[in-house]
C-alpha cells in the first residue's frame, strides 16, 4: 500500500494535471473491472497509474527513450510518434519506477494498440483507459455497460471504434490493432459467440 501511494505521488511529476486526473480515472475503473473479473488489484492499480507515464513527453524525447530502451520503431510509429508512448512507458515503468512484473509492463506497452492474445490485465487497462469517467464520446455509456457484462465484446467494440476513428481522420492504422481485433473475432467465432458480428 505504501509503495502504491509513493508511485501515485511520483507519477504526478511525469504528467500534466489533466493526464494525472485521467490516470486516476483509469485506476478507478480498472479496480472495478479487476473485481468484476477477479484479477489481482495491486497489479491492476500499478498498470493503471503508470500506463500513460510517457504520454506527455515531447516527440523527440519519445524517440530518444525508444532508442535507449531498445524499442523497435516501425513505419507507423515513425509517422505517428505518440504511438511510442506505450512501449516507452513500459521502459520508464521498469527503469524509473522499478516495476519488474512482466504482466504490468506488457499491459502498459500495449494499452494503446492492443495485441494478439491479450491477457486479462491487458484488456482491463485498455478498456479502463477507454471508458474512464472523464471520457465523453458517442457510445461511451454503452461501452461502459458492456465492459462489465462481457470484456471481450467491449474490447472488440472499442477496437472497432478506434479503427473507424483512425480511418475517418485518414491516419495510419497500427497493425497490432488489426491483429488484436482479428484475434478476438477468431476466438468468438470459434466459440460461436461472434457469429452475428462476423
Amino acid at each position: 500500500m505504501q509503495e502504491m501511494i509513493k508511485i501515485q505521488e511520483k507519477i504526478r511529476g511525469f504528467l500534466t494535471s489533466k493526464r494525472y486526473i485521467h490516470s486516476l480515472g483509469v485506476k478507478e475503473v480498472s479496480i472495478k473491472l479487476a473485481l468484476r473479473y477477479r484479477y489481482n488489484i495491486n497489479k491492476t492499480v500499478l498498470a493503471a497509474l503508470l500506463h500513460d507515464c510517457a504520454r506527455d513527453l515531447p516527440e523527440e524525447v519519445l524517440l530518444k527513450k525508444a532508442g535507449e530502451f531498445g524499442i523497435l520503431i516501425g513505419d507507423v510509429e515513425r509517422r505517428q510518434l505518440q504511438l511510442l508512448h506505450g512501449p516507452v512507458g513500459a521502459g520508464i515503468a521498469l527503469h524509473d519506477f522499478k516495476i519488474c512484473d512482466k504482466d504490468i509492463l506488457r499491459a502498459i506497452y500495449f494499452h494503446t494498440t492492443g495485441n494478439s492474445s491479450m491477457t486479462l490485465l491487458d484488456k482491463i487497462i485498455y478498456i479502463a483507459d477507454y471508458i474512464e469517467p472523464n471520457r465523453a464520446f458517442p457510445g461511451v455509456d454503452v461501452l461502459r455497460k458492456q465492459a462489465f457484462a462481457d470484456l471481450d465484446k467491449a474490447l472488440l467494440l472499442a477496437l472497432n471504434n478506434t479503427i473507424n476513428y483512425v480511418i475517418s481522420n485518414n491516419q495510419l492504422i497500427h497493425p497490432l490493432s488489426v491483429i488484436a481485433r482479428n484475434d478476438i473475432l477468431f476466438k468468438q467465432q470459434k466459440t460461436g459467440r461472434g457469429r452475428r458480428s462476423s
